[in-house]
């Protein structure tokens, strides 16, 4: 397992160093900082091997995180195990900066010999570290006061405190899906399959169930996998469902949350679940099929005479003329021998940038069923002998719905011991489609 945790700040200095087993030495810590940190090339992977020992690294602003272990462990654990770290300390002390690591070292210790135990991770959840780990010190505590924390470490809903109280019952519930993309030139589509998840704020009071549905009707085939696993993936569902939007959608690698109850899941094919307080992540799921991809991207390079180019682009939006797309940006690669360019685009703004070798073209805003073109002519110095290799043109977005079509068909609150019933809970849905890596070839 994890043999230690170093935190680095950019000159390389340690700022906190833990070390869990007797097979990872100090010279660990200066072996990351000179082949990685202080490297005169770029380590571009985020996985490096010095001499038997592996270290598993993330960079948030100028802190570097890293893992050590001498052991052949699962690579995703440890990467999993750092972004939830970060998490933690995050709700700790906020933004995660070299003062705020040294202000609060002693507490970041007792955190990291909470959620590692020996090398192996526990328990990382931030609503129940925080029951017993204060900034204000150890309270003492009535026996009532240490069975309850007793019981929210080892009981079987350990994500959730009881005695909660809101003046205002509110869920929100956001569905956010990444498209990924790689198209050909002549528009076939090589590859594509959606990344969703769904992110859930709940400000409920008591210990309320909630019931989820998707897509009206559910159905399950594992082929070959017995059940879906909470937190694990492997079970493959079909989501039939009619009234708006898509008649049925296929999900492949499904993943739930420790709430979900899964039993009622296999059985009757309905999410139940106790949701934790505040905000997390209730399910992950990826689908390949009948995806509605939001733009395409249609290229058009021609050579027109020695040292000469002409590029044209033209992006279509293919979806409802009610809904709008944002924040779109369209990355033209130019050969590295460009010298000079001429822009001219219709909507939004167009830049050459000579540090990328790209043009950039970026619109604010534009409506579904609208296209827009944009045409470039590029100079060439003649001194180049490499023949170009054309990268592909890559493009980021954002829009209003859910290109697999997932669909929210309702959300149910049931909370017996409190007054409060479901007509009363105020409900709040939203659907974000985003890009992931969305390329077209030219």
């Amino acid at each position: 397992m994890i043999g230690g945790v170093f935190m680095y700040n950019h000159k390389g200095e340690v700022l906190i160093s833990r070390i869990y087993r007797d097979d990872i030495g100090r010279n660990a810590v200066d072996a990351f900082r000179v082949n990685v940190i202080h490297a005169r090339q770029q380590v571009r992977f985020p996985v490096v091997n010095i001499a038997r020992t592996s270290f598993f690294y993330i960079k948030k602003s100028n802190i570097w995180l890293a893992v050590v272990t001498k052991e052949n462990i699962n690579a995703a654990m440890c990467f999993e195990f750092l972004n939830k770290a970060v998490e933690v300390m995050q709700s700790y002390f906020g933004k995660i900066t070299e003062e705020n690591i040294k202000n609060n070292f002693v507490l970041i210790y007792e955190l990291l010999d909470e959620i590692l135990d020996f090398g192996y991770p526990q328990n990382s959840d931030v609503g129940i570290l925080k029951t017993y780990i204060t900034q204000q010190g150890v309270k003492s505590q009535s026996k009532e006061e240490t069975a309850q924390i007793t019981n929210q470490v080892t009981g079987q809903i350990g994500w959730r405190r009881e005695g909660i109280k809101y003046r205002r019952n509110e869920l929100f519930l956001d569905v956010l899906e990444y498209v990924n993309l790689l198209m050909s030139p002549q528009g076939q589509v090589l590859s594509a399959h959606v990344a969703g998840k769904i992110v859930m704020k709940s400000y409920l009071s008591g210990m309320p169930e909630c019931k989820f549905g998707i897509n009206d009707k559910l159905t399950l085939d594992t082929k070959g996998n017995k059940s879906a696993t909470s937190g694990g993936d492997g079970a493959v569902a079909a989501i039939s469902g009619g009234g708006g939007g898509k008649s049925s959608i296929a999900i492949d690698d499904i993943q739930f949350h420790q709430c979900v109850k899964l039993s009622k899941f296999e059985s009757d094919h309905s999410i139940s679940f106790i949701p934790p307080d505040g905000e997390f992540e209730l399910m992950k799921y990826r689908t390949t099929k009948d995806i509605n991809l939001p733009f395409r991207v249609i290229p058009l390079v021609k050579e027109t005479g020695k040292g000469k180019m002409e590029v044209k682009v033209i992006v279509k939006s293919n979806f409802k003329s009610t809904l709008i797309g944002q924040k779109i940006e369209v990355r033209i690669p130019t050969p590295p021998n460009t010298c000079g360019v001429q822009l001219i685009c219709i909507k939004g703004k167009a830049k050459y940038k000579a540090s990328d070798n790209a043009i950039v073209w970026k619109i604010k805003r534009m409506g579904g069923m609208k296209e827009s073109q944009l045409s470039a002519e590029i100079e060439l110095m003649s001194n180049e002998k490499k023949k170009w290799t054309r990268p592909p043109i890559s493009m980021s977005f954002e829009v209003p719905f859910a290109p697999s079509g997932f669909k929210v068909r309702y959300l149910k609150v049931f909370e017996p011991k409190l007054n409060y019933s479901d007509n009363e809970t105020i409900k709040w849905v939203r659907y974000i489609g985003r890009s992931g890596l969305y390329e077209t070839r030219c």
